[in-house]
């Protein structure tokens, strides 16, 4: 029994510095220290976060499965480069999955809960705002808990397996057009909308706020980098 608690132990230590790992490369692509189109050797990486290489290679699959990554012709792996086209799917596909979480939300006849955890969460990107990593986060979270609040598991994990792409896009431009994007003001009137449950309106709204969000992108993708888009 003593070994075999001590096993777990060391399980849950391995697990959380995997996770540290994680976060710690996925903030770095999200903040632009990491830029778009940037190479990950191996060698310089593991010295630099004082990790394995083996330990190191878990990680970049995972952000590589998570749509952060990408491998050319010879499996080396660089930062993602989303091009505006992307862009634009990228949000077209969270608008369906999030007007359909909103929608199921609605239906219901006490939101009373669910609205408070909103709200929540709402407070969180709000208490975020300077923090360009933190409200980065806090924004994602709000999405995906709209989701998960949705009670549709599918529509959650399909949401889920978009989020790295979700998070390449919106920092695509900069971090000036991201926080712009994620401003708490932005997202108050979703929660209203789910509280007065009307679902028209909400569709609406939301399909609005998703694509303001990439044509604000893709303009500055276009100013930055005329030729390339």
């Amino acid at each position: 029994m003593a070994v075999s608690e001590i096993n777990a132990i060391g399980a849950i230590g391995l697990q959380t510095r995997r996770e540290l790992i994680l976060d710690r490369l996925r903030q770095a692509i999200s903040s632009g220290q990491l830029s778009a189109g940037t190479h990950l050797a191996e060698v310089e990486l593991s010295a630099a976060l004082g990790v394995s290489r083996g330990t190191l290679r878990e990680a970049l699959r995972h952000l590589q499965q998570e749509g952060l990554l990408t491998a050319d012709s010879r499996g080396r792996l660089s930062v993602r480069v989303v091009n505006t086209r992307e862009v634009e799917e990228i949000f077209a596909v969270r608008d369906a999955l999030e007007g359909l979480a909103l929608q199921q939300i609605c239906k219901l006849e006490d939101r009373t809960d669910i609205v408070a955890d909103l709200h929540r969460q709402l407070d969180r990107l709000r208490a975020a705002e300077g923090d360009f990593a933190a409200q980065l986060d806090a924004d994602l979270a709000f999405h995906a808990r709209m989701c998960e609040l949705s009670g549709n598991a599918t529509l959650l994990q399909t949401w889920r397996a978009v989020s790295g792409l979700a998070r390449a896009a919106i920092t695509a431009a900069g971090a000036e057009t991201a926080l712009h994007n994620m401003a708490y003001q932005r997202h108050l009137p979703i929660v209203e909308l789910i509280a007065s449950g009307d679902v028209a309106s909400g569709k609406a709204f939301l399909a609005q706020h998703m694509d303001e969000a990439a044509q604000r992108i893709i303009k500055q993708m276009r100013l930055a980098a005329p030729a390339a888009s």
